[in-house]
Order: structure tokens, then C-alpha cells, then sequence
């Protein structure tokens, strides 16, 4: 696989080339968590479902961490790359992985030691909380290999390889599927089984992208010997990490504030709440590593001072997340029922009911959110956290605050209810910002470090 220069082409072409692969990576990503829900709620029974459902909301606090080292690293490497500033990239890549690294080890150290209390603080149900903390444990284990694979990602999209990507994700995830059903089927090992899968599988994905990154950087030619570590590029990429890792943070925070209210309704509707939630992050997800890979396309060509192509990105970005949408909204509306059944070992009851009124009600808007996880890619590949951290924000308070109150006065449905009205109005602030900072060319302060 190349490297690839995203500040040349057709900014549509371009996008589409580049971003197809990483939606198609993501995809399969997300198959690690919907194939461990699924052969729990199949063959183990939906207090299984349920445990599974509710220690993810907990993950989600670490995915952050990773996902704020990915962004960091890619969106600084990105600008380097467009600069042809190759020992520098190199740096920018040896200093995330030892700050990463770091970061992993004390996060495992508060995680093995807190796991419980976490559990108990979002009011897990007693059937299955035994369940809960097992597989969380299990997780907190693999963290190494969650984080390093995060940052070797963030370095392909860096330099415009979305594919290889793509390839190990494919694989891995398949190898998950069938080492899931395994554990679970044949071995009987439950929970724990599904944990284990995804375990050994991220686990061997981890180590074969590592050894690509440092193939890829040897291509990369530069009479400058580059640095192993260095304080100020490290400044550069928490400028862009700590923000991404605060947003991701407190909208995993967020996600256990609803995780707490839902949990109040029974184990049935936090099964059927933990199965739409996966069919729901995996469109989430998705869109959201679509805006990664603008924070990609923008950073290079801020790099390069192509600040007439920031637009044309915009433009293109839209069309290709609205293109997308429209068939998985028709998909979630006319056989939903049946893909929360995957997850289901009946096809009656108020878990699938409530599995399939979450889907109704947040798959039309989409499209809505959507474009806001265009314009927070733009604003974050051109360095603008403040504006990015507060539409985020203003999204996640609305959203956990109406989810609150809605709850109070419509029951469980009104937290899907809290949802499309968060959306809205962080698509609106983030479209805001976009045309102030973005569209009005108010973004060469970014590039002068560079």
C-alpha cells in the first residue's frame, strides 16, 4: 500500500478514494463489539445481551483515550506530510507512541482498580453484574493493543493510506466472528468467551500494524535525522489529542448518565437498548471516521497552503455522508426488526420492542448528524479545538440534560427522544463555526508553527 498526497485531485474524487476504505474499516471495527453482543444474546441468553451492552458504555471512557491519540497523532503527522517534512513525521510518530504508551499503563493501573466501582456507580442490575465486571476485566487487559492499534491507523489516514486499514480490519473482525461463536457455541466459555475473541483478534491485528507503520515511515526519505522524542511536537499533538480525548470522555460520561437511567428500567429494555445502541454507534461510528479522514484531507492541504481546496472538501464531504445515509436509513426502517433480532433469542418481548423504537426514532436524523461530523472534521484537521469542543458539547449536555428530563415525563422514550434534538442544535453551532473560522479563511494562524 501507498502513501498518498490528498492535496492534489478533485477534492470529491479524492475524499471518495480516500474515505470509502476507512467507512469500510470502521465497518468491520465495529463487527468486534456487534459480534460479541450478538453471540452473547444468541447462545448465552439476554442477561448476557445485557452485560456485555452495559460494560460497553464503561469501554467507551478508554476508547476515548485512544481515539484522542489517534486524532492527535494523525491530524500533526497529516500536516508534516503535506509540508514534506518527513523527519518530523517520523518524530511526530515515535513521540505519540511513547506518550501512548505511558498513558495505556496508567489507565490499566485505574481501570483494573476501579472497574467495580464503576459497574456499581451506573446501577448495574445484580443478575448481571458478575458478567459485567468479568468482561471488563478482560477488556482492561487488551488495552495495549487497543491503543497502538488506534495510533498506527491514525498514521496511515496520516499519509493517505486508507487501505491497509481496511485489509486488517476485514480479517480480524471475520476471525472474531468465528473465534466468538467458538468460545461461546462449542467451548461454552459465555461472557468471558467473547471477550477472549476479541482479545487474541485485536491482538494479532495490533502487531501486524505496527510493523507496517514502520515500513511505511522507511519509505520516506529525509537528509534530517529525526528526533525519538520531542517536547514540542508532543505539545503540538496534545493541542489536538487533549481536546478529542475530553470530547470522547464526556460523551462516554454522557453515555453512562443515560446507561444509569435506562438501567432503572429493567434488564429487558438494557438488552434491547444494547442491541439498537450497536446497530446505532455503528452509524455514528462511521460518519465520525468519515470526519477523521477530512481532519485528515484538510490538515494536509493546510500544510501545503491549499486553503482554496478546505471548501471543496466541505461541499464533497456532504454529498458523500448523505449518499450514505439514505440506504442505511431505509435499511433501519424496513428490516430493523430483524436485525435486532440477530441480537435476540426471541423474536417477541420488550427487548426486541425497544430495540426497534430506538432505530425508528433516531434513524431519520442521520442526516442531521451527519453534517455536523463534517464541519467538527474540517474544524479539527484545521486545529480549531475551541469551536470544535463546543459544539461537541453543547450536542452531549443537551442530549444527557433532555434525556433527564424527558425520562420524567414520556418514560424510557423519552430518552430517544433526547437524542435527534442534541444533534440539531450541535449541527447548527458546528455549521456556525465552520462559516466564521473555516469558510471566511480565518485558519492561517494554524500552519505558522508548522
Amino acid at each position: 500500500m501507498k502513501n498518498r498526497d490528498l492535496t492534489c485531485g478533485r477534492p470529491d474524487k479524492v475524499l471518495w478514494d480516500f474515505c470509502l476504505p476507512l467507512f469500510g474499516s470502521i465497518i468491520f471495527q465495529q463487527l468486534y463489539n456487534i459480534a460479541d453482543s450478538l453471540i452473547a444474546g444468541k447462545f448465552v441468553g439476554e442477561n448476557a445481551l445485557a452485560a456485555v451492552g452495559n460494560s460497553y458504555e464503561i469501554t467507551l471512557i478508554f476508547i476515548a483515550f485512544a481515539f484522542g491519540s489517534n486524532i492527535g497523532c494523525s491530524v500533526i503527522v497529516s500536516r508534516y506530510f503535506g509540508a514534506k517534512k518527513y523527519q518530523h513525521v517520523r518524530t511526530a510518530v515515535s513521540t505519540t507512541l511513547i506518550s501512548g504508551g505511558i498513558l495505556c499503563l496508567l489507565l490499566m493501573a485505574v481501570g483494573a482498580c476501579g472497574c467495580g466501582w464503576l459497574l456499581e456507580l451506573i446501577h448495574t442490575p445484580s443478575e448481571i453484574m458478575a458478567d459485567s465486571r468479568l468482561y471488563l476485566m478482560i477488556y482492561i487487559m487488551g488495552l495495549p493493543f487497543l491503543f497502538f492499534y488506534n495510533i498506527a491507523t491514525g498514521i496511515f489516514s496520516a499519509m493517505g493510506d486508507s487501505r491497509t486499514p481496511f485489509v486488517f480490519l476485514a480479517c480480524s473482525s471475520t476471525a472474531n466472528i468465528v473465534m466468538d461463536y467458538l468460545f461461546v457455541r462449542f467451548l461454552r466459555m459465555g461472557v468471558a468467551g467473547v471477550a477472549w475473541a476479541t482479545f487474541i483478534c485485536q491482538g494479532i491485528s495490533c502487531l501486524l500494524a505496527v510493523a507496517v507503520v514502520f515500513r511505511h515511515l522507511a519509505e520516506l526519505k529525509s537528509n534530517e535525522k529525526a528526533e525519538l522524542f520531542s517536547w514540542q511536537i508532543f505539545g503540538q499533538i496534545c493541542v489536538v489529542a487533549v481536546p478529542s480525548i475530553l470530547q470522547q470522555s464526556f460523551v462516554s460520561v454522557g453515555n453512562i448518565v443515560i446507561q444509569s437511567l435506562i438501567n432503572g428500567f429493567g434488564p429487558a429494555v438494557i438488552a434491547g437498548y444494547a442491541a439498537a445502541i450497536k446497530l446505532n454507534n455503528l452509524v455514528i461510528t462511521s460518519f465520525t471516521t468519515l470526519g477523521n479522514g477530512i481532519s485528515n484531507y484538510t490538515s494536509q492541504n493546510l500544510g501545503a497552503g491549499k486553503y482554496d481546496r478546505l471548501h471543496s472538501g466541505f461541499k464533497a464531504g456532504i454529498k458523500m455522508v448523505w449518499i450514505l445515509c439514505v440506504p442505511i436509513i431505509a435499511v433501519y426502517f424496513t428490516v430493523g426488526r430483524w436485525l435486532v433480532f440477530l441480537f435476540m433469542d426471541s423474536a417477541e418481548g420488550v427487548a426486541i420492542d425497544t430495540g426497534v423504537q430506538i432505530l425508528r426514532i433516531l434513524a431519520p436524523f442521520y442526516l442531521v448528524v451527519s453534517v455536523k461530523l463534517v464541519a467538527d472534521g474540517v474544524l479539527r484537521g484545521a486545529s480549531l479545538m475551541i469551536q470544535f469542543m463546543t459544539a461537541t458539547f453543547t450536542d452531549l449536555i443537551l442530549r444527557v440534560i433532555l434525556a433527564m428530563i424527558f425520562s420524567g415525563m414520556m418514560g424510557v422514550v423519552g430518552i430517544w427522544c433526547a437524542w435527534p434534538v442534541g444533534w440539531g442544535i450541535g449541527t447548527v453551532v458546528s455549521l456556525i463555526f465552520y462559516k466564521c473560522s473555516v469558510k471566511n479563511n480565518f485558519i492561517t494562524k494554524t500552519v505558522d508553527s508548522i
